[in-house]
């Protein structure tokens, strides 16, 4: 039975996908041709999958057996001949008595476990989802993540299946409610999407805008306090095409300890930034997602002017990728082929997404242009305020994939952190933007003692036995331990808070999870 309706689907799918739609007049009174539906219902009433009327009704919501009937229709699938059911709710003298056996033969639609179909029940989002791969025999796996779609939920394969083909895309708030009913006109277009790949076509993301924007188009940036004053080491660091993995690998401790007082943060490729002046060949920055006391538009400092692009796209209702991976590639082909590498980019970039490529991610450049990463190396969402509150463990579980990682002064990149640098950078990671310094982290969140200390919980410390200026932060992961990025002759490390200097120095605690 299975094969034969894998044949119909196909014969039927061919034979749809050569004819063209074109509607001079609406088919129903409730569906102008100006209704967001209108293409994909006249497609399926040209097809006799819709019967015409004076209203389809699209804005009510799909029965279960409504939607059983446009499947069958649409496979050509045989309604006589075929065996009884026994649901309790259904008996053979009901009019869609046949289209419930063929839905249960082919079991894309069952009854529940008290053996009832409820034919007249409202489909929900989720049950859509699971219903259409099933009958359709849909295959895929999507990067994209719901915020209301955990991956232990029944229907989430299914779902990502339907996102992988372009059969619906979720809600622009990240989420899918995958409860919700489901309206004739939103079935319709699911339907028809499956029959006819023109139909499957994403909607375009982004768009040019009349004012212009800057962002960093380089994977680093070190963002200096004054202007031309870098030594001969820093070169590869500064260049146009700047080579920040070999500029902080061959740095000596005295080399690294020079760099305090010159530089204070760094910035990633597609941080987007406020050019406030510029002297030479230098633009005076303000990094946007880096909060710094007195710095009302961000964190400030001087970078070369080859390391900032303008751009004229608006490419706030595209979903992001936050790279996830260490360091992921930007390829120029949707192709795993060091040939084909284009750049190289950090732990917590995020990039536009503009398509999903089989096993690729295709993601907007600063310039406009369009890359592919590797979906296993970053996390979908449809925009950063969807991103699921993190965990402890989710925070702390990221940072330990540093342990041994040299400090780097100034540092928010996976090629070396400094000790608030990968503090900032974990939590961003997971969708919470805390100050970029420690002393500003140590005046937010919410305050504990000691005694009250919870993993994922940031320990701050201070001069003159913590009575000072705060100098150095951790993360407390339990069981009296923390993780922090030492100093410039040390690399990321896990050691007790009863650490003589550490515990001397202890000044206060602050939480910025809200679960743990």
């Amino acid at each position: 039975m299975k094969k034969t309706i894998v044949g119909l689907f196909i014969a039927v799918y061919f034979l749809f996908a050569s004819i063209s739609v074109h509607a001079a007049v609406p088919t129903y009174q409730d569906v102008p041709l100006t209704h967001s539906a209108s293409k994909e219902i006249e497609y399926l009433v040209s097809h006799g999958i819709l019967t015409e009327g004076p209203s389809l009704g699209v804005n009510n919501r799909i029965s279960r057996i409504e939607a059983a009937e446009m499947i069958i229709t649409a496979l050509g699938m045989e309604t006589e001949g075929l065996p009884d059911v026994d649901f309790i709710d259904v008996t053979p003298s009901d009019e869609y008595y046949a289209i419930i056996q063929a839905a249960a033969s082919a079991g894309f639609m069952n009854g529940n476990a008290n053996r009832e179909f409820k034919p007249h029940e409202q489909l929900t989002r989720a049950e859509a989802a699971s219903i259409l791969v099933s009958a359709f025999s849909l295959e895929g796996k999507s990067q994209t993540l719901f915020r209301d779609v955990p991956s232990s939920y029944w229907a989430s394969d299914a779902i990502g299946i339907l996102v992988e083909n372009e059969i619906t895309f979720g809600y622009s708030d990240g989420s899918f409610k995958p409860t919700a009913s489901l309206t004739k006109g939103h079935f319709s277009i699911f339907l028809a999407r499956i029959l006819n790949p023109e139909f499957r076509k994403r909607p375009v993301c982004y768009s040019t805008d009349s004012k212009k924007s800057y962002a960093i188009n380089v994977p680093v940036t070190n963002v200096w306090h004054v202007p031309g004053k870098t030594r001969p080491i820093d070169e590869i660091s500064i260049q146009a095409k700047p080579d920040m993995k070999k500029w902080s690998s061959q740095l000596t401790i005295s080399q690294k300890l020079w760099l305090i007082g010159k530089t204070d943060t760094q910035a990633l490729y597609g941080d987007p930034v406020e050019i406030i002046k510029s002297s030479g060949n230098w633009h005076y920055i303000a990094i946007k997602d880096q909060a710094k006391t007195g710095h009302k538009n961000g964190y400030q400092g001087w970078v070369p002017k080859s390391h900032v692009a303008a751009s004229s796209i608006n490419d706030t209702k595209c979903p992001i990728a936050i790279v996830d991976a260490k360091i992921a590639t930007l390829y120029n082909v949707a192709k795993w082929d060091d040939k084909q590498k284009w750049l190289d980019v950090s732990y917590t970039t995020i990039l536009p997404v503009v398509a999903e490529h089989g096993q690729f991610l295709e993601v907007l450049t600063v310039e406009g242009n369009t890359k592919f990463m590797l979906k296993r190396d970053a996390k979908v969402y449809a925009n950063y305020a969807s991103i699921p509150k993190p965990t402890a463990k989710d925070i702390i579980d990221s940072a330990k994939r540093y342990l041994g990682l040299p400090y780097v002064w100034a540092g928010t990149s996976a090629y070396g952190f400094d000790c608030s640098g990968i503090i900032y950078s974990v939590y961003k990671n997971h969708g919470i933007l805390i100050p970029r310094d420690s002393f500003v982290q140590a005046t937010h969140g919410k305050a504990v003692s000691r005694s009250q200390l919870q993993p994922g919980d940031l320990m701050f410390f201070a001069h003159n036995g913590g009575k000072g200026a705060v100098y150095h932060v951790s993360i407390y992961i339990g069981e009296g331990k923390m993780l922090h990025a030492p100093n410039s002759s040390r690399s990321i490390e896990i050691i007790s808070i009863n650490t003589p200097l550490y515990k001397k120095n202890h000044s206060g605690s602050r939480r910025y999870l809200t679960s743990n």
